[in-house]
């Protein structure tokens, strides 16, 4: 595991259990087993007819660059409690190191990463990462994610600790449910949204749910993935 992911669970261990004041109305216990029970079938099915791309993706992460197949790290939760986020590794092992360093050169760069939190030119990402990503391949890990209970096929995407802040009154909302692979800024702009864009439709979403919305988005994030429309 990398230095500076490691770092983040450190700091992000002694609010493992709960973060306190976080508690947002989540969904009704009947909609709450609902959601539950087409995450599962989801997660499973997903493994069943993909575990051949599943083991190619590792494979070719694990040939082409120094570094474990998966990244780790602490991301906040329903309720926020922390959790274990897992995705393929898209970046160098001296990522955060890299990105300090492109940023303290670049004042467009660094204004870009302070309204979006991602940048459209990012020196951390391998070439296979520049597809993983591309593709959303990267993301393929969080189904074991939901199968644990800790994310949703759809919701909020997982935050790390630091951006709390970012959602002000929206904090709440966030937390009342569980964080998503997919959700409703991916189908709306997806990176191409400022991280407060991005907070407004969470708290939308999350407002608004219903398992017919849970499917529409779904569906419209199979077009946006083939698609490429909005990745990095």
């Amino acid at each position: 595991m990398y230095r500076a992911e490691q770092e983040v669970m450190d700091a992000a261990g002694a609010a493992r259990a709960y973060v306190p004041g976080v508690q947002g109305k989540g969904l009704p216990l009947a909609q709450a087993r609902l959601k539950r029970a087409v995450d599962v079938a989801g997660a499973l099915t997903f493994f069943t007819l993909f575990l051949p791309l599943y083991a190619t993706v590792a494979l070719s992460v694990r040939l082409t660059s120094r570094g474990p197949v998966f990244f780790e790290q602490m991301r906040v939760g329903q309720n926020g409690r922390s959790f274990s986020f897992y995705k393929f590794r898209s970046m160098v092992e001296n990522s955060e190191e890299a990105l300090s360093s492109f940023l303290d050169t670049d004042d467009g760069a660094r204004s870009e990463w302070e309204t979006y939190q991602k940048l459209h030119r990012d020196p951390r990402i391998t070439w296979v990462g520049q597809i993983l990503r591309k593709t959303s391949l990267d993301e393929l890990p969080q189904f074991w994610n939901v199968l644990k209970g800790d994310m949703s096929l759809v919701g909020p995407r997982p935050c790390m600790l630091e951006q709390r802040d970012l959602y002000g009154p929206h904090w709440g909302a966030y937390c009342a449910v569980k964080p998503g692979i997919t959700g409703l800024w991916q189908v709306s702009g997806r990176n191409a949204l400022t991280y407060q864009q991005r907070v407004q439709l969470d708290s939308k979403y999350v407002q608004n749910w219903s398992l017919l919305w849970d499917l529409k988005i779904l569906a419209k994030t199979v077009l946006v993935v083939l698609t490429g429309h909005g990745s990095r």
